[in-house]
């Protein structure tokens, strides 16, 4: 039977045990070059304390077309190792492991780029800024800009990469008959919708090697009419194990869903014995994928985190939220302290991060004013 607290190793990366932090986009490099900077620095330094087996900070752009926000992390040239060293080094010290996860966002951008409009698989404007259907040059750029993105991380010293397919970026896109409206080889079928991602971890482990962890995040399902569904989440599942990814991390939903099934549920959305958000699709997956699956969504005690690991649902826990709200929750289960996490899921923390001030749980702060701690 599997054991949380057991050591773990993917594709030679050794895991001290099955806790994963869940990327989300913290909003602290600098804004003009999304360099890493102190502040973003030290968030990751605390929750490597905090005994997390492995780290994933937020979602860093792989160029500056595919950038969602300000203070988002960049991976776009060799002016953001330096930041991404000093990262690796400071998660290292601390024993845990890191892997950056490498972005673009599609259709998704927020960010106005130079050009007057974002590239996606398809003509459309949802979010205010144009977005033009790629070319077959701009797609084998973007494919070209995912390797290179991987090569500095691995440069930095981070132990593995982890492509962002989930949460209506650029891969989801691309997977996502909502937004991929192609009629050439790229849209259409699931195969094709699939080839740009495929494309992608061919072109990142020729870049990094064989003996370098790829990881990737995708969705369950888009929890859009029309997009993409449970039915193609195992198949395309499968086409990953085939090109050779080291492990899956399932998620859910888009920034265009209804939050109540987006994988950062609200507080009172979630009835009582749902909280493993993605649990039918990891018993799915379980039934006929190996790949070592990481399951985010909903896990907030220890007592939820074992049943997941020892009844086989996922191989690692992802934990998000939680995380935020006390960094060193991993730790604390760890030494005995199993109360579950103190995260009410009320998504205030992700409001500094769209203002541009950064990542912070909003009610702990407000509480640290009042000196209740």
């Amino acid at each position: 039977m599997a054991e949380l607290f057991e050591t773990t190793v993917l594709n030679g990366m050794v895991l001290r045990n099955r806790f994963v932090h869940s990327a989300t986009n913290e909003g602290l490099a600098n804004h003009a070059d999304g360099c890493a900077n102190d502040r973003l620095v030290r968030l990751q330094e605390r929750v490597a304390e905090g005994e997390i087996g492995l780290l994933i900070p937020g979602n860093a752009y792989i160029s500056a077309q595919g950038k969602a926000r300000p203070g988002q992390i960049g991976v776009h040239g060799s002016d953001t190792i330096p930041g991404l060293a000093r990262m690796a080094d400071v998660v290292h010290r601390h024993g845990a492991r890191v892997a950056l996860q490498l972005h673009h966002a599609g259709v998704n951008m927020y960010v106005p780029p130079e050009s007057g409009y974002a590239l996606g698989p398809s003509d459309m404007n949802l979010t205010g800024v144009p977005c033009r259907a790629m070319t077959q040059e701009d797609i084998e750029q973007t494919v070209t800009d995912f390797a290179a993105a991987a090569v500095r991380a691995r440069t930095a010293g981070f132990d593995a990469v982890q492509l962002h397919g989930a949460h209506s970026y650029l891969i989801s896109q691309f997977l996502s008959p909502y937004f991929n409206k192609r009629a050439d080889k790229y849209g259409g079928s699931l195969e094709n919708r699939a080839r740009f991602a495929l494309e992608v971890l061919r072109a990142v482990r020729a870049a990094v090697g064989p003996g370098f962890p790829v990881l990737i995040k995708i969705n369950s399902e888009d929890f859009l009419q029309g997009g993409f569904s449970l039915d193609e989440f195992v198949p395309f599942s499968r086409m990953l194990e085939c090109g050779g990814i080291d492990a899956i991390e399932v998620s859910g939903g888009s920034h265009f869903s209804d939050p109540r099934y987006f994988c950062s549920r609200p507080v009172g959305t979630v009835p009582a014995g749902q909280e493993i958000y993605f649990k039918e699709a990891a018993e799915l997956y379980k039934r006929s994928i190996k790949v070592p699956l990481m399951l985010v969504g909903g896990v907030r005690s220890l007592e939820i985190a074992e049943h997941v690991v020892q009844s086989g649902l996922a191989d690692y826990v992802s934990l998000c939220r939680p995380l935020i709200r006390e960094p060193h929750l991993v730790r604390r289960w760890h030494e005995g302290d199993t109360r579950p996490s103190t995260c009410t899921s009320c998504n205030l923390c992700f409001g500094p991060v769209r203002s541009g001030e950064g990542l912070v749980c909003v009610p702990l702060a407000m509480e640290c004013q009042k000196g209740k701690l």
